[in-house]
């Protein structure tokens, strides 16, 4: 889709945050500018000024005017670029409230655990533990879908897709199998993985990890 506003993103190639408002963005066809932030040094004059409150990415600049929070973008994306472009968030009112209450689910419970997977050394068990139940009642909300939405890839999956490709770190950091607890996820988030605008927009699982590992040793975590 030509479009001819003014689109900037505030991101980081390893943030899974910040995949969000790519896939949305691309789900939709949009041209957008990337600013890269980078998450081991100091935070930019740019992201300060856009994102006072949070001072986090993403942050998404539509004709100079900020929208922050990944799911809010998302959400932003949707209801702004709606003629000609597939719909992300289901029209019937219920559906849509249990797509928003997973996705936060997803941030208050799955997302917390699986920093811990990667993040802070010995307490790998309690957050593998906790990441597994978290994403066993995703799996159950999958059910037998093709998608979580449906037939076809929407708000859900991208609020969920971006954990999907670091499922490679996650189980190199924390030793364990996610597709033997989950096998109808990962075969889920194959399925996605086909979408042209998924694997464009989005670095390969190797990549994050190795992106995860690059961030811990500048860290020095």
């Amino acid at each position: 889709m030509e479009n001819s506003d003014d689109l900037v993103l505030l991101d980081y190639p390893g943030s899974p945050f910040g995949m969000r408002a790519r896939l949305a963005l691309a789900a939709k066809g949009l041209k957008f500018r990337t600013e890269l932030e980078d998450l081991t040094q100091s935070k930019s004059s740019l992201l300060l000024k856009v994102n006072p409150v949070h001072k986090k990415i993403p942050v998404l600049i539509h004709n100079g005017k900020p929208i922050c929070e990944s799911l809010i973008i998302v959400e932003y994306i949707d209801e702004a670029w709606k003629d000609g472009c597939r719909p992300l968030l289901p029209s019937d009112p219920y559906e849509r409230a249990n797509a928003k209450f997973w996705a936060d689910f997803i941030d208050k419970k799955v997302s917390p655990a699986s920093d811990k997977l990667w993040e802070i050394e010995g307490e790998q068990q309690a957050a593998k533990k906790e990441f597994i139940e978290g994403i066993k009642m995703l799996e159950g909300e999958l059910n037998s879908k093709p998608y979580f939405g449906g037939e076809s890839l929407s708000f859900l999956d991208i609020a969920f897709l971006p954990c999907y490709y670091w499922f490679h770190a996650f189980e190199n950091f924390g030793k364990f199998s996610i597709e033997a607890e989950c096998p109808k996820l990962v075969a889920w988030g194959k399925r996605c993985m086909e979408e042209e605008f998924v694997h464009t927009s989005l670095p390969h699982p190797h990549k994050i990890y190795d992106l995860a590992v690059e961030y811990k040793n500048k860290m020095g975590i």
